[in-house]
């Protein structure tokens, strides 16, 4: 990685979807962060955070959208009016929020966890289990 202003910027401007996942990762919250072991993860949609910068710091929501071009999420109840009345979802930076509840539906997520920690990780939400007949 260069160190001049200027090739950073383009880095981060050019770089594919794939490495800007990481570019929306957020701290968890310190009760998470002493249960999992882990500091930090990249938001999904589901998770829900708290805002602790800006003009919604304080405010609670579920994150609604994820924009990876953008290195913004979307976060429910955190709007503005448009002039025509509408409400619009206010783009967010990942590092003004706290992770506070993970969405824990996705396996892979638990593996990210686990690889981050080196140790198992128990997921404290029940996962429903589909029963009856399979296909064949």
């Amino acid at each position: 990685m260069s160190s001049q202003p200027r090739k950073v910027r383009a880095a981060l401007r050019l770089a594919p979807l794939h490495r800007r996942q990481k570019l929306v990762t957020a701290p968890l919250s310190p009760e998470l962060r002493e249960k999992l072991g882990v500091k930090r993860l990249p938001v999904r949609k589901g998770d829900k955070v708290r805002i602790v910068r800006g003009d919604f710091a304080g405010q609670e929501g579920a994150v609604v959208k994820v924009n990876l071009r953008r290195a913004r999420i979307f976060v429910d109840g955190v709007t503005r009016k448009r002039l025509d009345g509408t409400p619009r979802f206010v783009p967010i930076h990942p590092s003004k929020v706290v992770i506070i509840s993970l969405d824990l539906k996705d396996e892979r997520r638990k593996e990210i966890i686990e690889r981050k920690t080196g140790r198992a990780v128990e997921l404290e939400e029940k996962q429903e289990v589909k029963e009856g007949g399979q296909a064949g």
